[in-house]
């Protein structure tokens, strides 16, 4: 029995499956109460047909996904009022709201401060804070695209075809068949060695596209200490 890891474009989401080959005559999928996606092949099925299969079901898949989310413990949502606080490459910022003239977003002295023309319209504040989000996601993992791309022998090998932030539930990152990076916006408010993590975990499926030893032992020589900024991810994100 072998398994790997991939990764199907549907939508503006990918959605995450281990392959898992046996002796057996026909294809199974399995979606587990931790949201977790499971497609178990016969020996001799084709990638092509496996992904085939796959993306019909994928309606269903993203159902399932959904119908077990549910149960998930839930952090309280955004409501975006002056005194909440935001992360923001590692550090913790408060949102101060002020009236203006024109819109702008800026940070200053450990506060995020929106101008706005509509200061108790609460759905504006929201547009205009996910929006700056946004735009410094965009540039600030480009940045660190270039760094991390340079832990590799020859870093131009390891450049993705396009970056791509998203909107991910339930993971940091991803590397498309289509060599696509993919990054979850809200990866914005790691620091940037935990950043640097999750880009170097994913510029690795490059090379393996599984999470076999060939895989660890290549993260592992470019990133040795890989696991302390993993550990360091999950607690800031936590």
């Amino acid at each position: 029995m072998t398994s790997d890891v991939f990764h199907l474009p549907y939508g503006d989401q990918l959605i995450e499956f281990i392959l898992v080959r046996r002796d057996r005559k026909t294809l199974a999928i399995n979606v587990h109460p931790d949201q977790k996606v499971e497609v178990v092949a016969p020996l001799t099925a084709t990638l092509e047909s496996i992904f085939e299969k796959v993306h019909k079901r994928a309606p269903w898949v993203r159902q399932q996904i959904q119908y077990f989310e549910q149960f998930q413990p839930r952090t309280p949502p955004r409501v975006y009022v002056a005194g909440e606080t935001y992360r923001y490459l590692g550090r913790q910022y408060k949102l101060k709201i002020s009236r203006a003239i024109q819109n702008s977003v800026k940070m200053q002295r450990g506060q995020i401060i929106v101008s706005t023309t509509k200061p108790q319209q609460s759905d504006q504040t929201r547009e205009l804070v996910r929006e700056w989000f946004l735009k410094r996601a965009k540039i600030k993992f480009a940045e660190r695209l270039l760094i991390s791309q340079d832990r590799f022998p020859d870093p131009k090998q390891m450049a993705p075809n396009n970056l791509l932030v998203r909107e991910l539930s339930h993971r940091w990152g991803s590397m498309t068949a289509k060599r696509n990076l993919v990054l979850n916006r809200s990866l914005i408010g790691a620091s940037t060695e935990a950043i640097d993590y999750v880009i170097t975990h994913e510029l690795c499926h490059i090379e393996y596209l599984h999470h076999g030893p060939e895989f660890y032992d290549l993260l592992r020589r470019v990133m040795p200490d890989w696991e302390t900024r993993k550990a360091k991810l999950e607690r800031q994100m936590a």
